[in-house]
């Protein structure tokens, strides 16, 4: 399908889909004109770049792991990919550092405000 017609059914843009395949995260095949034919396979694959684009990883990073997250009927999977999972397993803690600073700043500013 054409590229229109998939973002529309995968949820994204025209533009987001060129982005992932500029990045090297979706290969749609071409047609002998040059247009990109998408199937319906690749759904998955964007639903998949995403989730990981949102669980904070970056590009680079996706594209090295990409083929180990596993669709399941309604999750994705990192069993497979160990490698991948000490990543995430990086990012969360990122996270919790990040919450402890916010929560020492909201002290700090109570403190100050008297609230």
């Amino acid at each position: 399908m054409r590229i229109g017609e998939f973002a529309e059914r995968a949820g994204v843009t025209a533009r987001v889909l060129r982005h992932y395949e500029d990045e090297g995260l979706l290969e749609p095949s071409r047609t002998s004109s040059g247009y990109r034919d998408y199937g319906p396979e690749d759904v998955g694959t964007v639903a998949r770049i995403r989730l990981m684009i949102e669980a904070g990883l970056n590009t680079a990073t996706i594209r090295q792991y990409l083929d180990c997250v596993e669709s399941g009927s309604d999750r994705m999977s990192v069993a497979m990919c160990p490698a991948l999972r000490d990543r995430l397993d990086e990012v969360s803690a990122r996270l919790d550092d990040a919450a402890a600073r916010i929560d020492r700043t909201r002290a700090g500013i109570d403190r100050l405000t008297g609230g």
